[in-house]
């Protein structure tokens, strides 16, 4: 078995009175700009393309403003973009989370740096042998 290292893995989920915005709905907004389709970004993500729809109109729901305007088929074909508010909202995420990642790594440094890279199971720390030994040993 290999060495593990310890490492913080630190992410940005944003509530109202519910969560409404978190790593998953950026990943969907940002494939949805660059792929102009939701169901392209839902299937970019193995993701069920009804499932999509429910997640962004629940952050939409929990913002109270559209992320993305889409257009139906047609002669010219559909698709979706996302709206001012989303990508102002998506970039704001993007940045806070970056921000917000960079803290934490630098927190996990001062608090955790001194210890060694990876931590081996302590023999007798709490395990089986000690809940039978008497107290004062």
């Amino acid at each position: 078995m290999g060495e593990t290292k310890l490492h913080p893995v630190i992410t940005v989920r944003l509530y109202t009175d519910e969560k409404c915005f978190g790593p998953g709905v950026a990943m969907l907004l940002e494939r949805v700009d660059r792929l102009h389709s939701l169901r392209s970004a839902a299937m970019d993500m193995d993701m069920a393309y009804s499932k999509a729809w429910t997640i962004l109109r629940n952050a939409e729901r929990q913002l109270g403003f559209k992320l993305i305007s889409s257009t139906t088929g047609g002669r010219h074909g559909g698709g979706a973009v996302l709206t001012p508010e989303g990508e102002r909202m998506l970039s704001a995420y993007q940045a806070f989370a970056r921000e917000a990642r960079s803290a934490g790594e630098e927190l996990f440094r001062k608090h955790f740096g001194e210890l060694p890279p990876a931590f081996p199971a302590v023999q007798g720390a709490g395990g089986p042998e000690e809940a039978n030994a008497p107290d004062g040993e």
